[in-house]
């Protein structure tokens, strides 16, 4: 049974077996559409040992399914290739970077990702780890700032971002399209199923002899989503509530933590300059489309009793 007002999901009969119901089903479900996997059973465990510790637990959990819900379909995705729905673009993308953006290095024509591959340094390779190491643990954090600060905040800023994502998805099966270091390995021939690489983020594991990204990046859903680039979106969408929290000189923060990302998905040939401004397309868009949802009365409505679910 549920309430509204101030306590939030009550631990009962009916609520323990939602949440073991919905934890099988999840736990079925991925391993029929991507296979077993010891992260599905990390994600299953921390969702129900934080909504059966305490009711703070439990209302942090219930405001983070956002991001949960988020995770799980951009796993899923593995299920589905974007491939296979539309012709992914790989000289098309190559030769319009180089077109709009092409830098003239010893008598050749090179993309900016080329351009960059030939003139790194040491400083830069540790400096473009560090700011992509951010992508996902500087917005998770804001999100729990704001979740104690202003939960209505935190709900806002949750939606948006999840939202963004989802724009991200559309495009990723609208049109496909390869990354910088795939043209770098494989040529412009397609070769479904490539796996995921680190490219320019290698030399960050090598210089610290460890094999972080390679990690990230072996857990890819789909190699072929380089456009838009949602590393450049994210930082974005955080700076836009950090602006409208006022968090002064936090923002400065944000404001370099956003170039760096930029900066580094070119440089280490994750994506090109086109997808990146692909990725800060769809964080306005986004942006915009949730502002005027949150306009309406039936929104409204939700994010109420949702903020009351978590307060």
């Amino acid at each position: 049974m549920t309430n509204a007002v101030n306590d939030g999901i009550k631990i009962n009969a009916r609520s323990v077996t939602i949440v073991l119901l919905v934890t099988v089903f999840y736990l079925l479900i991925s391993v029929l559409l991507v296979g077993f996997k010891t992260d599905q059973l990390f994600l299953a465990g921390i969702f129900n040992a934080a909504f059966f510790l305490s009711p703070i637990s439990r209302k942090f959990i219930i405001g983070f399914s956002i991001f949960i819900v988020y995770w799980i379909i951009f796993d899923y995705m593995k299920a589905f290739p974007n491939y296979n729905y539309n012709t992914v673009h790989i000289a098309d993308l190559y030769n319009a970077e180089k077109h709009l953006f092409g830098i003239n290095f010893n008598g050749k024509l090179l993309t900016p990702n080329e351009y960059w591959r030939a003139n790194g340094n040491t400083f830069m390779d540790v400096a473009a780890g560090i700011f992509y190491l951010c992508w996902i643990p500087v917005p998770l954090a804001f999100a729990g700032y704001l979740f104690f600060r202003n939960r209505k905040q935190f709900l806002y800023f949750s939606l948006t971002f999840v939202l963004i994502n989802f724009i991200g998805f559309v495009v990723y099966y609208l049109y496909p399209a390869a990354p910088p270091w795939y043209v770098e390995y494989h040529g412009f021939a397609f070769h479904a199923k490539t796996p995921g690489n680190t490219a320019g983020l290698a030399k960050f594991d090598a210089f610290f002899n460890a094999g972080i990204f390679k990690s990230i990046y072996s857990k890819g859903s789909n190699v072929f989503a380089a456009m838009p680039s949602l590393h450049s979106s994210y930082p974005v969408v955080v700076l836009y509530y950090g602006l409208k929290n006022r968090l002064g000189v936090i923002n400065i923060f944000f404001v370099v933590v956003m170039l760096g990302i930029w900066f580094t998905a070119v440089y280490a040939s994750h994506h090109y300059i086109l997808d990146v401004l692909a990725g800060i397309l769809s964080a306005f868009i986004g942006i915009t489309i949730f502002n005027a949802l949150a306009r309406t009365t039936f929104f409204q409505a939700f994010i109420q009793r949702y903020e009351q679910y978590i307060r």
